[in-house]
């Protein structure tokens, strides 16, 4: 019996459809040669530090590193039940086929169960770019040898692994730090979280700390026979700032009066008929920036919205890819899946009807194709009826920007005149449309349309006159940078390679490397947004108080950017066959244990305590001097001004205001603050009371 192992049932019915197999099981489909069964996700999950020793549940420095000699997997409660079908599904079969998503994650899916069960018969692979039948039929008539894809499943250990080590050992030290400064609830340190919270932060203080310095525009119109045009002046070295913008309003003032009426002389006057070829199909991270900027869709919310429509209405390929380019094998298939795009509205048909599928864009390169190929329709036609908003807006991005590899480049004339009016230079610059190629489908981006420097031009020769006509003097500012978006946060995220400045990192790391996955950079935001290390306004993503005096207390090797883009860069390595999973794993526990050393010393003299949240202040206890501990009850909050010991302690109580405290002892006592031993009572606090602190060394 071949047993076909998937990630999800949907999934499932999809093959089962296509083998012919309709019978239905428990937790599977079957027939009499073929059965084909399904996970949830993982079912599988690493297990916690004290499924190794349980005297790891207590989070303590002295347990620190937590490194498994032998790691252990656990199944899932939810999916016990399911695991078992699978178990004993595997007992009967006489091979394996892998089905589940092809990326780094399903292969680690299916892989890591086979494990668990000790499974050692044989193993293949089916390999999926699309959910439609057509696409199923032919990954089905190219199987691949499971050895072909095993080194998928050891760069998803080393994630997994590295993960767990970053996690399991720098959440608790940090974890802990935090606690000696008040801080309570746990801070989360992550291979990629942490860096991307950094990114955050470092970005919201870059705008804090900016400062906008003064610049000054000076504009011309010009008049000649054949037409007007405006210029802006282009100030000397000695008056402009590095990037030529005049920071002297006495000079701009005196040139926009010298020139005021005056003659000047055509110097320059070039016009070039440049191309431009259509932009590439998407790839998640650029369909994530897209649709962030258009209509402000977060990164998690365009990866669902994309996965639907690849699993529920089989229209758009595997989303999670991170290449934009095209096999060559697949041009034959256009005409095809162009047809399926107008069937599916007939909105593009005109559009369809105007393509040329005997060009040849610069999409379709086999040189360039990873795992996967970029997202693009499939050649079934869907109805578009049945989908939501957001999916018809990320479908109809897919079917433009495929659409725009069968039409010519957009064609314009590029054109530069210089002027010299009174021995000041004038430079004007403009775009007139020829051809408008691929544009008739994807339109004009806003960018363009607001481009005041894309103005139609004057025919001009040079040597001839231009009269000035009006001068415009505008004062301005340098501005900040931007803050992030979501989209502009992946796009950092996946682009760190190309910011890094220090040399000997730049040697090693390729340009290309980022932080996170296509599949996993959406879920990283997500969960920097559920700890309230990182906030949403609008559209925009702020670092909160936590978040900052988080990454405040880290040392820079674990929030640096490159450094987890070396670990990616190594992680990819291993699933291309070149790296080793020990190697890399061996190299993880060293990096970690100099870390855990660095934070001990900072743990037992501190030199910089956590400020986020509600750290305030610290106070020692009267009775073992440790400092006194922060919690948080029904009625109170936080805050320390006297301390009164109890009879019944569960520590010692520290009260903002004892006048309120609600017992039998004199009330004039609390007033003048003297220590109070109520008899054999522990003291109650009244609904108005509002700060209270127990004692941690109780």
């Amino acid at each position: 019996m071949q047993l076909y192992l998937c990630e999800k049932p949907s999934q499932a019915r999809d093959i089962s459809r296509v083998l012919g197999v309709r019978q239905k099981g428990e937790g599977c489909l079957k027939s009499n040669d073929k059965v084909v069964t399904w996970c949830f996700g993982h079912l599988l999950e690493m297990a916690p530090p004290d499924a190794y020793d349980t005297a790891l549940k207590r989070w303590s420095f002295e347990t620190l590193p937590i490194v498994p000699q032998d790691w252990k997997l656990e199944v899932k409660k939810e999916a016990r039940k399911q695991f078992k079908i699978i178990q004993q599904l595997l007992s009967k079969a006489s091979d394996v086929v892998i089905a589940t998503d092809a990326d780094r994650e399903g292969e680690t899916i299916a892989r890591e169960i086979l494990e668990l069960c000790k499974w050692r018969g044989p193993v293949t692979r089916l390999w999926l770019s699309a959910l439609d039948d057509s696409s199923i039929r032919k990954a089905l008539d190219n199987v691949l040898p499971g050895s072909k894809t095993e080194p998928l499943y050891f760069a998803g250990l080393g994630r997994a692994r590295a993960d767990w080590l970053v996690g399991m050992n720098l959440t608790r030290a940090y974890t802990l730090i935090g606690q000696q400064s008040g801080h309570e609830g746990v801070l989360s340190v992550g291979r990629v979280q942490t860096p991307t919270l950094n990114l955050v932060v470092q970005r919201d203080l870059a705008i804090e700390q900016f400062k906008p310095t003064p610049y000054y525009d000076l504009t011309s119109e010009f008049d000649v026979t054949t037409g007007q045009f405006k210029a802006k002046w282009l100030p000397s070295k000695n008056v402009a700032d590095s990037e030529g913008r005049c920071i002297n309003q006495q000079t701009a003032r005196t040139v926009a009066q010298k020139i005021e009426g005056q003659q000047g002389t055509i110097v320059k006057a070039d016009t070039e008929r440049k191309k431009e070829s259509a932009p590439l199909p998407f790839d998640l991270s650029s369909l994530q920036q897209e649709a962030s900027k258009r209509w402000g869709m977060g990164a998690k919310e365009v990866l669902d919205t994309a996965q639907a429509l690849y699993e529920t209405h089989k229209a758009l390929t595997y989303p999670r890819t991170d290449c934009q380019y095209l096999p060559e094998s697949q041009r034959p298939e256009a005409a095809q899946v162009l047809a399926a795009i107008k069937q599916s509205k007939v909105r593009y048909a005109p559009f369809v009807d105007e393509a040329n599928t005997n060009l040849c864009s610069r999409a379709w390169n086999d040189k360039k194709i990873t795992a996967h190929h970029a997202i693009i329709p499939t050649s079934a036609p869907t109805d578009i009826s049945r989908m939501s908003e957001k999916e018809r807006r990320l479908y109809d991005l897919a079917c433009r920007r495929y659409i725009a590899q069968f039409y010519p480049a957009y064609e314009y004339d590029q054109t530069i005149i210089e002027v010299s009016v009174c021995d000041e230079q004038f430079r004007a610059t403009g775009k007139v449309p020829r051809i408008n190629g691929w544009r008739s489908v994807l339109g004009r981006r806003k960018t363009d349309q607001q481009d005041n420097e894309n103005q139609t031009m004057p025919l001009v020769t040079v040597d001839k006159v231009a009269q000035v006509l009006k001068t415009t003097l505008e004062n301005r500012q340098t501005k900040p940078p931007a803050r992030y978006t979501e989209g502009t946060l992946i796009a950092a995220m996946k682009s760190v390679g190309k910011s890094i400045t220090d040399a000997r990192l730049k040697k090693i790391l390729r340009e290309t490397s980022g932080i996170g996955t296509e599949a996993t950079r959406a879920s990283i935001i997500e969960t920097l947004l559920q700890r309230n290390f990182i906030q949403k306004q609008k559209k925009h993503i702020l670092s909160t108080q936590t978040g900052r005096a988080l990454v405040a207390i880290l040392p820079d090797e674990i929030k640096a950017p490159a450094t987890t883009a070396l670990w990616e860069q190594g992680l990819d390595d291993i699933a291309q066959g070149r790296g080793n999973l020990n190697t890399f794993i061996n190299g993880q526990i060293q990096w970690i244990t100099e870390i855990l050393r660095q934070a001990k010393q900072q743990a037992e003299s501190p030199t910089q305590q956590f400020s986020g949240g509600d750290a305030k202040t610290q106070h020692a206890c009267p009775d073992c001097g440790k400092a006194l501990r922060r919690r948080k009850g029904k009625m109170v909050s936080f805050g320390v001004v006297a301390v009164i010991p109890i009879a019944k302690p569960r520590g010692l109580i520290a009260v903002e205001n004892p006048a309120r405290l609600n017992h039998e002892q004199p009330r004039a006592a609390l007033l003048e603050q003297k220590a109070v031993r109520p008899q054999n009572r522990p003291v109650r606090l009244a609904p108005n009371v509002n700060l209270a602190v127990w004692c941690s060394a109780r």
